[in-house]
């Protein structure tokens, strides 16, 4: 498990900076609003894969399922942003390809979590 996080990480790294120069370009009034919570998030996300290698196997689970939720709240952020036209059909995609790929490595690490249970 831990080394399979090792390759959780610097991916997860690449998708907080291409999300933190998106941020930085949102018009002001999105910046403060939606874009402080999603960037929040987004980090909380960040220390949530750290805390995974250190928190006990029996609730590894539990910190997975915290990680799932809050890729699910960035896809909806990221539509919100798409549709009032804060970010442009790219970024959006680019996002939503970040998410997807790094939801499928999260999907194998809860079901290798459950299996180990």
């Amino acid at each position: 498990m831990k080394s399979n996080l090792l390759q959780l990480i610097p991916r997860y790294e690449r998708y907080v900076e291409y999300e933190l120069e998106l941020y930085i370009k949102l018009p002001k009034i999105s910046k403060f609003n939606i874009g402080n919570r999603f960037v929040e998030n987004i980090l909380d996300t960040l220390e949530s894969i750290y805390l995974l290698q250190k928190v006990r196997k029996e609730k590894r689970l539990d910190v997975l399922n915290k990680i799932d939720s809050n890729f699910s709240f960035q896809r909806s952020v990221l539509r919100v942003m798409y549709k009032l036209r804060y970010i442009d059909e790219k970024k959006f995609n680019v996002s939503i390809r970040y998410l997807s790929e790094l939801g499928m490595m999260l999907g194998g690490y809860i079901k290798n979590v459950g299996v180990n249970f």
